[in-house]
């Protein structure tokens, strides 16, 4: 089995805002997608909504069934901090350097997690490029992000959303609160993107599983707010629905856990990534790549960061950023991990996502 690349610069996450400028007349923007014409425009990104399981639960999700057709893929790893980043700036990974879920960050010697951004280290010097919503201000197009509260002047918030006014959501299940912030985002200006983020179903996956009871629900009032925002929103707004990454349940019994393999780790300073795709920092690629190989198999497709770059994992690679990808990358291929103990909470996972599966890697894009 190969790995499902990213279609960067065609039908991928990061061509999503670009088409959106093309489509507003964005200078030097183009639409790689084909996106219907509009002057107001609703992203709706729901963390977790892989286009493989909105196909297999459709029943539960009849609304955004009904509306199944067109597919992107996300980024490389298929991690939330990445693909937003890669949504926000309109950039593949190697452009934008959110390497992943944690990544190693050299100004500083360590590795830096995403959602639990050190005080010390400055969003901007993270990630300077302009968002796509700062070019899209710049053409004179309002916009607006609708997240939770606490989300504003986050550090993953600002390296790859800043820009847009924030409308702060302070009760997740109030429902038709989020339309009323959509209708005033589409409101703001007579060109307008607006983005809207839905994290809950992301967490019962990571939770209790794909496919479970409380994953269910999730999904059934996911389909619920995506019908209620075209209701409550004009004919002239194009609601655009897609994810950030799939998911896959990891069973207990598929699980490596390295400190139990310590020869696995030898000549290996960092662990970074996730449980789908480790990211390893080691002087010694080559060695270290090899050892896994043999040890994995099948199982996980194992490249140093010079094999990936050349297959195109990560798209175009800057220099300056090239070190915060690792210097050997396990990205599971089945339906395993790897896992750490100084990382215990995501021992208790159960979906989880990282890899270059179809699963994990394609995304629905569906036209509301």
């Amino acid at each position: 089995m190969k790995p499902r690349l990213p279609d960067y610069g065609g039908a991928s996450l990061a061509d999503l805002l670009p088409g959106v400028g093309a489509q507003l007349g964005v200078p030097n923007a183009v639409d790689t997608i084909g996106l219907p014409a509009a002057e107001k425009y609703l992203v709706f990104l729901v963390d977790g909504l892989g286009a493989a399981l909105l196909d297999e639960y459709a029943e539960h999700a009849p609304y955004l069934a009904s509306l199944r057709g067109r597919q992107l893929t996300c980024g490389v790893p298929s991690t939330t901090a990445t693909s937003i980043t890669s949504l926000g700036t309109g950039l593949p990974p190697g452009r934008h350097g959110l390497a992943g879920y944690s990544f190693w960050y050299p100004p500083s010697g360590q590795v830096l997690a995403t959602l639990r951004w050190p005080a010390e280290i400055s969003a901007l010097d993270v990630q300077p490029q302009l968002t796509y919503f700062e070019r899209l201000q710049d053409a004179g197009v309002a916009t607006a992000v609708i997240a939770p509260a606490h989300f504003a002047g986050s550090g993953l918030s600002t390296a790859a959303l800043r820009g847009p006014a924030f409308l702060p959501v302070r009760d997740e299940s109030d429902q038709p609160r989020r339309v009323e912030l959509a209708v005033e985002a589409m409101s703001r200006g007579q060109r307008a993107v607006g983005y809207l983020y839905e994290r809950n179903l992301d967490h019962a996956g990571h939770e209790r599983g794909v496919g479970s009871t409380a994953w269910l629900r999730r999904l059934a009032e996911v389909d619920a707010l995506a019908q209620a925002l075209r209701s409550g929103l004009s004919d002239e707004v194009v609601v655009l629905i897609t994810g950030d990454h799939g998911m896959v349940n990891v069973p207990k019994t598929n699980r490596l856990i390295v400190e139990d393999e310590p020869e696995l780790l030898t000549g290996v300073r960092a662990l970074a990534g996730e449980g789908r795709l480790r990211q390893l920092m080691t002087a010694e690629p080559d060695a270290v790549a090899a050892r896994w190989r043999d040890r994995l198999g099948e199982q996980a497709w194992v490249r140093t960061r010079a094999e990936a770059e050349a297959e195109g994992w990560f798209g175009p690679l800057s220099p300056s950023l090239a070190p915060r990808f690792g210097d050997v990358l396990v990205a599971r291929s089945d339906d395993g991990a790897v896992m750490t103990r100084t990382l215990p909470r995501e021992m208790s996972l159960v979906g989880m996502h990282g890899s270059l599966t179809a699963a994990e890697m394609d995304i629905p894009l569906l036209i509301g």
